[in-house]
């Protein structure tokens, strides 16, 4: 009996030990594999956010920015770019990838992109420029260097020559004219200054 009970005694306390040791063993196991582990610099894995934040805060500039109006005369006109920075502290601003969007209150569109453009508030005014496409009413697709387009009112005017193509034909002109005519209030495209025309028959 007193053998059985020694036994029994020299049992339980291995247990309580090993209860007590084998939980520090593991813990110490991982301590362990966490020191000898590769360290990680966080600066590595943001290399490219670093650079464009002290990018945006040395030149800060809105991406998508989106601006629309009407003007005195009724016509709805929407201004949006991929990119957009403010020019001093006038409240002026330029733009890149900018999208001119006119619709007259007879729902006739005009659309006009521009590589780069500049925002005026002071006149009013929206100057695009290096290379522009406009889009006009009845089918007219025109090509120039520059425009300037008018916020108060519906006036769109080419900074110099024009070459596109239109209802008739391939069409040349010193001067393009968007504009609300007098007096009857209809929305016309004026081509002015040594205008040549090739006429293409339809079909052709």
């Amino acid at each position: 009996m007193r053998v059985v009970v020694r036994s029994t005694t020299l049992h339980s306390r291995l247990v309580a030990l090993l209860k007590f040791a084998l939980p520090l063993l593991a813990l110490a196991i991982l301590s362990t594999l966490f020191l000898v582990s590769r360290t990680i610099d966080p600066s590595d894995a943001i290399p490219y956010a670093k650079v464009d934040v002290e990018d945006r805060i040395r030149e800060p500039r809105m991406t998508g920015p989106t601006y629309s109006g009407v003007t005195r005369d009724g016509a709805a006109f929407a201004l949006s770019a991929e990119s957009a920075r403010p020019a001093g502290d006038t409240g002026n601003a330029t733009a890149e990838g900018l999208t001119a969007t006119l619709v007259t209150p007879g729902g006739e569109t005009t659309r006009m992109i521009a590589a780069e453009a500049a925002i005026d508030i002071a006149t009013g005014t929206v100057s695009m420029m290096g290379g522009v496409r406009i889009e006009a009413p009845q089918g007219y697709v025109i090509e120039t260097q520059s425009l300037t387009a008018e916020l108060d009112r519906t006036e769109v005017k080419t900074g110099g020559a024009i070459s596109g193509f239109g209802p008739l034909g391939r069409l040349k002109a010193g001067l393009m004219v968007l504009k609300q005519a007098e007096p009857d209030g209809r929305y016309v495209l004026v081509f002015k200054e040594g205008v040549k025309l090739i006429y293409t028959p339809k079909g052709n």
